[in-house]
């Protein structure tokens, strides 16, 4: 999960549930889902809603200097035990240095989090040692895509459900590394599996309209095993249903699962589970896809392969000069690697 400096955000959430707050939180980093849960969470937990029509302060960036932030963070609560001070946009922030001279004597009945999306606090900087001295410098990374699996199941697991498999690479698959949205759709299905207690992918078909059977993980699936059926199939229906087609996150996918291909030649332990550590995927995937594959291509197969994705990835954006429809040029793709 997104890591920061020997601390987790799972960690900043055990500490803050335990009521172990810190006297300030400055939340960096490209993933904003973590900020933003983080943020939340802390203010969820430090006053009650009573409490925060007069000990909740929100200021934002653009809108602020370093110097009004400390005067906001240096006042004392009204009949609370604490105070929070929540500066949004921290990457616009004038004047962020001042804060330096606040956090080596913080108030200790002040609970300031600072919140930089889309970079970091760099650290090296005296103001970046002096968090860490005092508080929690919290850096939220984006995930990769062999990560999300393990978020979308732990995920589910905190609302006491289960996810298959198959619905749940679908769903990484077509939804990819935008965390909030992620959650968001996870949270529709949720809401719809009832007394199921499992999220299969006819339920994500039903109600975030991916189809079960012709999606870019099927596709995977089908041309790791080189169902030629299967795969034509899949490719006319995409070609006839442009809207629901979109080449560039199925090239990705076919690009991701060829990579890991070509990786999994080099595992030091060829067994399931040696190749699944190797490639920090799941048994399940190993055994679904990667081991039947090894059997269909060699190397310089697979070589051939991603060298012809990134063709057509080229193609598909006007390199060339060609004027080739998506879906004529996906056919003409998964031709050559069937053939």
């Amino acid at each position: 999960m997104a890591k920061k400096a020997g601390i987790t955000y799972e960690e900043i959430v055990r500490q803050v549930q335990a009521g172990d707050f810190k006297p300030i939180y400055y939340l960096m980093g490209e993933e904003a889902y973590y900020i933003d849960r983080v943020s939340d969470f802390i203010v969820q937990k430090a006053l009650t809603e009573d409490e925060r029509d007069f000990n909740l302060t929100i200021l934002y960036g653009p809108q602020t200097t370093g110097e009004e932030v400390v005067n906001a963070a240096k006042r004392y609560p009204m009949m609370a035990e604490r105070q929070v001070v929540l500066v949004r946009e921290a990457q616009t922030l004038e004047h962020r240095d001042v804060l330096s001279y606040y956090v080596q004597k913080p108030l200790m009945s002040t609970v300031l989090i600072l919140c930089h999306k889309n970079g970091k606090l760099d650290g090296r900087t005296k103001l970046a040692g002096d968090i860490q001295k005092a508080g929690i410098l919290f850096e939220s990374r984006k995930l990769y895509d062999r990560e999300l699996p393990s978020f979308v199941s732990s995920y589910v697991r905190r609302k006491q459900l289960e996810i298959a498999p198959d619905a749940c690479m679908i769903l990484c698959e077509h939804v990819g590394a935008d965390l909030n949205r992620l959650a968001g759709e996870l949270d529709k299905l949720v809401v719809a599996v009832g007394e199921k207690k499992v999220i299969d992918s006819q339920l994500i078909q039903d109600h975030i309209g991916i189809s079960k059977d012709f999606n870019g993980f099927e596709l995977v699936a089908a041309l790791a095993v080189k169902d030629v059926m299967k795969a034509n199939r899949i490719v006319k229906y995409f070609d006839s249903n442009p809207k629901s087609f979109a080449l560039q996150p199925v090239l990705a996918s076919m690009f991701r699962f060829y990579t890991n291909l070509m990786i999994a030649y080099y595992a030091p332990v060829k067994s399931e589970e040696g190749i699944a550590a190797w490639l920090e995927q799941s048994v399940w995937q190993i055994r679904r896809d990667i081991l039947p594959a090894m059997h269909h291509y060699t190397a310089m197969q697979v070589y051939n392969i991603l060298s012809e994705i990134r063709k057509t990835d080229a193609a598909s954006k006007g390199v060339g000069g060609q004027k080739t429809s998506d879906g004529d040029l996906l056919k003409e793709l998964v031709f050559m690697i069937l053939h």
